[in-house]
């Protein structure tokens, strides 16, 4: 259906072009047996006919000359047939519809000339048709030119809503670039950032490893060797981990040196929200458990997150954090009663890296507008894979 409609929509022009010629044989085969009528005959009227209307069916490809065929091929049929073009209504509507396709025209100069020709074929016209006057040269003219303002006006009103639809175009596909790359700069911070927590765990080991060996008795070599192998292989992985990562970093940037944030400092990032502002109630639901240290980070994003958006960007006068512990899982919402989180981007695409945190660890994030005013941020993560 929506195919048929395409085609009807940029087609419909050429199908009154062709409804046009039939009806324009029709009615020279009847005016032919009238003393008034074209002088014949028929064939000869019918190539003319032809000639006249088949330049539409070209106008896309050449917009300019195809228009411009039509008239001169009016001013060619005027001494063959000096009665064909004075009597026929389809020819008088064709010159109509070249005037409202030149009034169209984008350059204003071949618009005018096309007009200007027109006047022309219609003086042309008016000195081969033994029976014309002066005012039909003058209604003409006057015809074809509110056809051609007309056409005009149309034109322009096109080329406006082509340019706000090339601009809308163009500004989704500029969102989506800045959300690619939005999304590959989050991707770039976990990964720099989860380098720095496993780095920190595999370093423990490997230290505990060597520490251990070190505690072995002489008839322990076995042991000896297989701790030597650990502390090795940890040893070997944090350098193939810093390689690996370290071309993530801008230039700028050094490891952490300290450990990465988590809901251990929840409270220090309130006071922060405070000190700003923002009265935030943090509440704490559930029997805290150890998280995983990834899970850990990004649940400390998503608070920092959510309280930059209803500080920076939603307007908010207050502000909750609701961390909750339960069946295997956190969750963490933050909420507040501000106006928006300003399309999920914020300026920096927030919300669109908060997804991609969560993903990683298979969780679920919602944010939007609350049923009784503001908005919320919530996401649940499971402790354990």
């Amino acid at each position: 259906m929506s195919r048929a409609w395409g085609l009807l929509s940029r087609y419909w022009f050429d199908g009154l072009v062709v409804a046009g010629f039939g009806a324009g044989i029709a009615s020279i085969n009847h005016d032919l047996s009238h003393a008034n009528g074209p002088q014949g005959p028929l064939w000869l009227d019918i190539v003319l006919l032809a000639a006249i209307m088949a330049p539409f069916l070209f106008r896309r490809r050449f917009e300019f000359w195809a228009l411009l065929a039509v008239p001169a091929a009016v001013a060619v049929a005027a001494p063959l047939d000096n009665r064909l073009t004075p009597d026929s209504f389809v020819i008088f509507l064709c010159g109509i519809a070249v005037a409202l396709l030149f009034g169209q025209l984008r350059d204003p100069r071949q618009g005018i000339a096309g007009l200007v020709f027109l006047w022309a074929t219609n003086v042309v016209i008016w000195h081969y048709d033994p029976k014309g006057s002066f005012g039909d040269v003058f209604f003409g003219g006057i015809v074809f030119t509110v056809a051609w303002v007309i056409g005009f006006l149309v034109g322009r009103k096109l080329e406006e809503a082509d340019a706000a639809r090339e601009r809308a175009e163009r500004l989704e596909r500029t969102r989506e670039a800045e959300a690619r790359a939005a999304v590959a700069e989050e991707r770039a911070r976990i990964a720099r950032e989860l380098h720095d927590v496993v780095g920190h765990s595999v370093s423990v080991m490997t230290v505990q490893a060597s520490g251990v060996r070190r505690l072995l008795r002489d008839d322990q070599q076995r042991e000896r060797e297989a701790l030597l192998i650990v502390e090795r292989t940890g040893r070997e992985a944090l350098a193939e981990m810093r390689r690996m990562v370290g071309v993530l970093r801008r230039p700028e940037e050094a490891p952490a040196l300290a450990p990465q944030p988590s809901l251990e400092h929840v409270e220090r990032l309130v006071e922060q929200a405070r000190e700003a502002g923002l009265p935030v109630d943090l509440r704490v639901q559930g029997d805290a458990v150890e998280l995983p240290a990834g899970v850990d980070l990004t649940a400390y994003r998503l608070v920092q997150e959510g309280l930059t958006n209803a500080l920076k960007h939603a307007n908010a006068s207050r502000a909750e954090v609701l961390v909750n512990y339960a069946n295997g899982a956190i969750e963490v919402t933050v909420s507040d009663d501000g106006k928006g989180f300003g399309n999920g981007d914020g300026g920096g695409h927030g919300l669109v890296g908060m997804r991609e945190r969560v993903s990683v660890y298979g969780g679920e994030l919602d944010a939007g507008p609350q049923p009784g005013g503001g908005d919320r941020l919530r996401a649940r993560l499971p402790v354990a894979s």
